[in-house]
Parts: structure tokens; sequence; C-alpha cells
């Protein structure tokens, strides 16, 4: 009943109270945008919705219009280089994704959900594929969210989405929206650069590995 119609419900009267009290807050964060550097005031990318069908996400520019495209940001060399004055304050406090209060109301992602992978992250794709974590909408926050974020490892992240999946209701959607909240608070998990990517890739192999030689012991 929840997963069917309830979280539906509340997806669209909460997104829509929580849009029209922040509209004043919208509108000075894109002046602020205008005003710190060249480009527009929001950034559109190609991502993956339910069922693996692709819609374009909003989110308020945080980096320079030189910035390469289609990549995420931990996986840059040097992200300093790219994100504006305004994106740094953004990107922490995670002020850049209110924009997607707009794909909660019409039906693109859910308050809760795994977050919604870039159209090339097909590993992550295969992964969400495993656990039934691409059958559910996206979310604005998740369990991968709350439990690590840029710090997990890919097949981690896959794994949390898949039991966000198994355990969803009610009392999960609270969870991870007052974890999220103190994500914020503590500015836990943001972490920008490439440093220790190649020891969370061999920590995701060994899991791999791990996993297969369970499921064939």
């Amino acid at each position: 009943m929840y997963r069917r119609y309830i979280k539906r419900c509340l997806d669209v009267g909460l997104s829509t109270f929580a849009f029209s009290v922040l509209l004043p807050l919208l509108c000075l964060i894109a002046i602020w945008i205008k005003l710190d550097s060249k480009g527009p005031v929001f950034f559109i990318q190609k991502r993956v919705g339910i069922h693996k069908t692709y819609f374009q996400l909003y989110k308020f520019r945080t980096m320079k219009i030189n910035t390469p495209d289609n990549m995420p940001t931990h996986m840059l060399e040097n992200p300093d280089v790219y994100i504006t004055k305004s994106g740094s304050f953004l990107r922490k406090t995670g002020l850049d994704e209110l924009p997607q209060l707009i794909h909660i109301m019409n039906g693109d992602m859910s308050i809760v959900g795994p977050r919604p992978a870039l159209w090339n992250q097909t590993d992550l794709i295969v992964q969400r594929d495993l656990y039934g974590a691409n059958d559910v909408f996206p979310g604005l926050t998740g369990l991968a969210q709350v439990s690590g974020r840029d710090e997990l490892s890919i097949f981690t992240k896959a794994k949390l989405d898949g039991r966000y999946v198994q355990k969803l209701s009610f009392l999960m959607d609270v969870y991870c929206v007052l974890e999220t909240l103190c994500c914020v608070v503590k500015q836990r998990g943001y972490r920008e650069g490439t440093e220790e990517e190649e020891t969370k890739e061999r920590e995701m192999e060994e899991e791999k590995m791990d996993e297969a030689h369970f499921n064939h012991g």
C-alpha cells in the first residue's frame, strides 16, 4: 500500500509544499550563481530513471562552463579548478539539488530512493540490476547517500540501494530524510577529487570476487 500509493501522494504533497516555501531562496541562489560566474543558472544532465528510462535532470550549476561533460565530480583530477565560489557552498550544503523538487512533482523522481545514475555509469546500473534498484523511482536522497555517498564503492552503493528497495517503507523513508539532514549539517560523506579512487575500485573488485565465491560455493 505504501509503496504503490501513499509514497507517491507524500512525494507530491511534500515537494509542492517545499517548493512553494523555498521559492524565495531558489530565486536568491539563481541570482548568486549569475553574479558569481558566466553561464546558465541550471545544469542539465541525462540521468537514469525508473526501469532504466532516461530523463533530463536539473541542478543549480556549481561548475564553470569549461568543466568536462558527463563525468562525476569526484572523478575529476582537480575539481577545485572547476567549482565556482557559489558552487562550493551549494554542493556542501546540498542546495544545488533543490531544483529536483520539480522532478518529484512531475513524477520522474521520489523524495527518497537510489540517486539517479548518469546515463554512462554502466557499472553502477548493472550492479543495481542485481538488487532490483533500477525498478524504483530515483530519489533526491537515499540510503546510499546517507551511508557514505562519495566515500562508497560502486558495489557498496548498489548493495545499499538494493537494501533500500527490500526494506522500502514509511519508516525507512523517514530515516533517510532525517539522516540526510544530519549529513548536511556535519558534511558527512562529501568528497571531491580522485584521491583514494584506486583503493575503492580494488575494494569493489574484491567484494565482487567474494560475492561470486559465495554464490558458487
